[in-house]
């Protein structure tokens, strides 16, 4: 049974959809600000913007942040909609469970910037943090939505580059099937007060662009080999019309002999972990994403 504060946050979103389909770029961009850049940073929070490898981003940390140890964050959005602004208090969260910095990336965004842009972005933030002095072994990736699966496809493209992979990965809700073919898609529609699958298939559009098909592996994690990942966590909700992409990508990752965590949690809507300190659900997903990833964090 969800809590009352859960519930809570629930109507008040409302039908404020930030993947409503059929509407101006622009407002829904208006839109996902307002609605998530309001979420208060946690007390002693700071944010430092940076340039990572040529993308804008800012580094979060508290005054105990060990700077030894990294997480890259990847916001979600759909690929069109998001930014640091709208994950700057979730990061913020992550930062202080974690004990670590979070660097938190604003990629470009599609129909602008279609695919490959934001997984070369992403990219470039890895060999940033390489070149900064924080080992992969200390290293790891995060992201919710199209973040997660930004986080996936850039484990992807790191390994068939030969460069070294982060000790651990994570993603939250993650959108892993830019085809939509999921059974949960449409058994999950009536139920999911966030994510319409006819919002979402219109982003995909946009950020495949003219050139990446919806099973390119980059885009769609879902259609890779994921054999030689680093151990996943996947967190998502039953309500979800996005579950099954992580539930079938476990599966495939497992069968590949990926360590994998998969983590189906009841009633739980898209990206409930957004909803702040003072939801519980929210607030116990955010400390097990952060045990998962220090649990495999070198300490040496």
């Amino acid at each position: 049974m969800p809590s009352p504060e859960f519930t809570a946050v629930l109507a008040l979103m409302g039908a404020a959809s930030p993947f409503a389909p059929g509407a101006e770029v622009s407002v829904l961009r208006e839109g996902m600000e307002a609605m998530m850049g309001a979420m208060p940073a946690p007390a002693g929070m700071k944010a430092e913007p940076i340039s990572a490898g040529g993308v804008p981003a800012e580094w979060i940390s508290f005054t105990d942040s060990d700077t030894s140890r990294a997480l890259l964050y990847l916001h979600g959005g759909g690929y069109v909609i998001g930014s640091i602004a709208t994950h700057r208090a979730l990061a913020g969260r992550l930062a202080r469970e974690l004990g670590c910095r979070v660097l938190i990336l604003d990629y470009r965004l599609a129909p602008e910037n279609p695919h490959p842009a934001a997984v070369e972005d992403a990219l470039a933030a890895c060999r940033f943090l390489r070149d900064s002095g924080i080992a992969p072994d200390k290293t790891v990736i995060a992201g919710d939505s199209a973040g997660g699966g930004l986080t996936v496809a850039t484990l992807l493209a790191l390994r068939d580059a030969g460069e070294p992979l982060p000790a651990a990965a994570a993603g939250l809700s993650a959108w892993l099937d830019l085809a939509g073919t999921g059974p949960s898609n449409t058994e999950q529609a009536a139920v999911d007060p966030v994510v319409t699958m006819e919002g979402l298939l219109e982003m995909a559009g946009w950020y495949l662009g003219e050139q990446a098909a919806s099973d390119t592996p980059t885009a769609s994690p879902l259609y890779a080999d994921p054999s030689g990942l680093p151990p996943l966590l996947l967190q998502v909700g039953e309500a979800e019309v996005l579950r099954d992409d992580s539930t079938r990508f476990a599966a495939k990752a497992k069968e590949a002999g990926v360590s994998v965590q998969l983590e189906v949690w009841p009633d739980m809507v898209h990206v409930w972990h957004a909803f702040g300190d003072d939801v519980p659900e929210s607030r116990d997903a955010v400390a097990g994403l952060a045990q998962f990833l220090n649990k495999h964090v070198s300490t040496s």
